[in-house]
């Protein structure tokens, strides 16, 4: 009898399931395109990093190529470099995460109480700005405002400091990346927070009004209570890429003078696997970076779950 009751459950499950698929067909032809793009171009290639695991020779292929075991990872924990450039990797990704993460937010609510709707659409729009200009012009202007004549280093100097490339300089490589950072895409990631906030019901700030509650105590209590669960979401999707510190910038900004400050996880992996050919050690540094940033990404989820009552499954 039970062994009946449960066919019969799943039974009832399965023509739900196929109910809804031909309730909303033209939900889910829509959804096939986006579909076939994750297959194609993210799991797909997921098969390439067994040659972590191998030493890849092209002409024979990764299934041709001898199997190696865990060979690339052992060499590359036992390189000079490894704790190096691992300790630079979460630095500058922890250093982004403290001092980036919180600014769409404040912007975000700062711009909530803007009243002057055209005034408001104004610093919107020219905070979304650095977003869309090109990672090689704004690294260009980065170059230009802090080389031994430009104004950043005229500020540095006015404050008591040399005047000097400042980019020359391994300390100030990591305040650059940061600080240029948060002005390039604060703007655009407040976006989703604006989205957050504007679901807020307005009853609330009426009730909060009618209270005596103050705009500080408006914020405090309504708004950011609001928008918690947005953050707490992007806080988890934030956390599990800390160490994803991309390339692009730090070639772009970097020189032989810094490497030791500014050299992370991704540089390494360029420099190894593009321009000395390693295919199968490059890919094995990248591996581990992954693993690392899912070990991160699954752990704040559970503690988000545990502790509250959002989480991304």
């Amino acid at each position: 009898m039970k062994s009946d009751k449960k066919k019969n459950k799943g039974r009832l499950s399965d023509n739900k399931y196929i109910k809804d698929i031909v309730q909303n067909r033209e939900v889910y032809i829509l959804f096939i395109p986006v579909l076939v793009y994750y297959i194609v171009f993210k799991y797909l290639p997921m098969t390439g990093a067994m040659i972590a695991f191998k030493d890849y020779i092209p002409s024979q292929g990764i299934l041709g190529s001898p199997w190696v075991g865990f060979k690339h990872f052992e060499r590359f924990f036992t390189s000079p470099r490894a704790m190096l450039v691992i300790r630079n990797t979460f630095k500058i990704g922890i250093a982004n995460m403290i001092f980036g993460f919180p600014m769409p937010i404040i912007i975000a609510v700062l711009f909530n109480e803007i009243r002057n709707k055209y005034f408001k659409k104004m610093v919107q729009s020219v905070s979304y700005l650095p977003h869309f200009i090109s990672l090689v012009v704004v690294c260009g202007m980065i170059r230009q405002f802090t080389s031994e004549d430009g104004f950043i280093s005229y500020i540095v100097a006015m404050l008591g400091g040399e005047r000097q490339t400042l980019l020359n300089v391994p300390e100030y490589f990591l305040p650059i990346h940061v600080i240029s950072g948060i002005w390039k895409e604060m703007g655009w990631s407040s976006i989703v927070y604006i989205a957050a906030i504007s679901g807020i019901n307005a009853e609330l700030y009426e009730a909060a009004r009618v209270d005596g509650a103050s705009r500080i105590r408006q914020i405090w209590s309504v708004t950011l209570p609001g928008i918690l669960p947005t953050i707490i979401v992007m806080l988890i999707l934030r956390v599990g890429s800390i160490i994803s510190v991309g390339y692009e910038k730090i070639i772009l900004l970097y020189n032989p003078v810094i490497y030791n400050t500014s050299d992370v996880i991704s540089t390494y992996v360029y420099r190894t696997g593009l321009q000395q050919f390693e295919y199968s050690f490059s890919t094995a540094v990248g591996l581990f970076n992954s693993a690392i940033n899912f070990v991160f990404l699954f752990a704040t989820n559970m503690l988000s779950r545990k502790f509250s009552d959002t989480s991304l499954w």
